[in-house]
């Protein structure tokens, strides 16, 4: 990797509670079971009051938008960080030899990457290609696509461009499952450049180790637990089922199966195969009849992974996988000050979390990163990286604020100014705001 570049909206995209609670009560189909709802969802989301929101949901345009707003949002993130990407790494767009888009939810005619391609008139040859419907997993499938190019290929550059439409896919139903989008998911996005250039190892970033991607779409509760649909009154949006977190489990526990083998040194392999044989025969011998889950016993992924780069999903997200993984809050808080900071930019999250660890100044030479990313599908798709040289340090989009980080309290003021929506009087009276 030679760089890598994070969008940042203007100030006025903010959406901090006032801005929220104007979203809210613009949509006349809800009522006191849905504001106490939301209520719960934004204070335990994670998620603070510096995020960004599109401009026609700001604008008050969120239930008729138009095909001109998402290619305004999807410009607007592509082309502020390809600028500036071209800009610090000093390579020409002419020079770009494969180009790789992911965006879930749109997908235009022409295609994106051929509205890169006008924009900065790049080469007739250039191999491109354009990702749809992946998720927040989208980003690692667009790295590990460019990694099996450049087996094929020698002496390339290549641009990832990762982000999301969220512009003309606000839900403005009623549905509970499909109102959690809009509580999460916030206007972000990257791009990536990758080389195999040996002439150029002095001046990258990150050197890609290992990429394993896992897809369980055969499973039917996991490729329904995360999906776009619309709901009985016709409006349509992205449900999120209570059968994620399982999904999510399974598809990770398959995917560090295949890469763990390939990260962690010969010496803590044999240790967990000792171990675990050794509680298998004690336990057989002490309770024959003790559940299978009760034989199990995690890795020490810190003796092969120094940071742990994971998807900011949501707080529960989060907690979820640092607990399954045994990382301390230290090791969670590049993760969490992102979620905080940015919101779930979906595909593009994971490279604010990188760039936090960056303008924090935590990356050292030969240092192992792990990245962790989940998405619709239901997909898991995780890659390490080590790093290159000593002197990283570029802030990016935390240079205005990577003082104030980490943030101690991470309480949502919805908490303070919303709370009287619980109050139990509110059962007999009729709301009209």
């Amino acid at each position: 990797m030679l760089g890598f570049e994070c969008f940042k909206a203007p100030d006025d995209r903010k959406l901090d509670t006032e801005a929220c609670v104007k979203v809210v009560m613009r949509n006349k189909n809800l009522g006191l079971e849905q504001y106490r709802f939301l209520l719960k969802t934004i204070v335990s989301s994670g998620l603070g009051e510096e995020t960004y929101g599109p401009r026609n949901v700001l604008d008050g345009r969120e239930e008729f938008p138009s095909e001109t707003d998402a290619h305004s949002e999807m410009d607007e993130i592509m082309f502020d960080t390809l600028d500036s990407l071209f800009a610090k790494t000093g390579v020409s767009p002419s020079e770009i030899d494969i180009l790789v888009v992911d965006v879930s939810l749109f997908s235009p005619s022409p295609s994106l990457t051929s509205r890169i391609i006008n924009r900065y008139k790049m080469r007739d040859n250039i191999k491109s290609f354009n990702l749809s419907g992946m998720g927040c997993s989208a980003s690692m499938v667009a790295v590990d696509l460019v990694q099996r190019l450049f087996k094929t290929y020698e002496n390339q550059l290549a641009i990832v461009v990762s982000t999301e439409s969220i512009s003309t896919h606000w839900y403005c139903g009623k549905e509970k499952s499909m109102m959690l989008s809009n509580c999460l998911f916030r206007s972000g996005g990257s791009s990536i450049l990758l080389t195999n250039k040996r002439e150029l190892k002095d001046r990258c970033l990150l050197k890609l180790k290992c990429a394993v991607r896992t897809n369980i779409g055969y499973d039917d509760e996991a490729y329904g637990c995360c999906i776009q649909v619309e709901d009985e009154q016709g409006y349509q949006g992205f449900l999120l089922t209570k059968s994620l977190t399982k999904a999510a489990a399974k598809a990770f526990t398959g995917n560090l199966k295949i890469l763990l083998p390939k990260i962690l040194p010969v010496y803590e392999l044999l240790r967990y195969v000792i171990t675990t044989l050794g509680r298998k025969t004690m336990t057989k011998a002490l309770n024959p009849s003790a559940p299978r889950a009760a034989l199990s016993f995690n890795f020490n992924l810190k003796s092969g992974v120094d940071h742990f780069c994971l998807h900011p999903g949501g707080r529960a997200v989060i907690d979820g996988l640092g607990k399954s993984l045994g990382l301390s809050e230290y090791d969670l808080e590049p993760t969490r000050m992102a979620l905080y900071r940015f919101g779930n930019t979906s595909a593009g999250g994971l490279w604010y979390v990188l760039s936090y660890m960056e303008a924090k100044k935590r990356l050292k030479k030969g240092d192992k990163i792990f990245m962790v990313s989940l998405g619709a599908g239901f997909m898991c798709n995780n890659c390490v990286w080590e790093v290159m040289r000593d002197g990283l340090g570029d802030t990016r989009v935390w240079g205005d604020c990577i003082d104030e980080y980490p943030r101690k309290n991470l309480v949502n003021p919805f908490t303070e100014k919303y709370s009287w929506i619980n109050d139990e009087c509110l059962n007999f009276v009729r709301l009209e705001i």
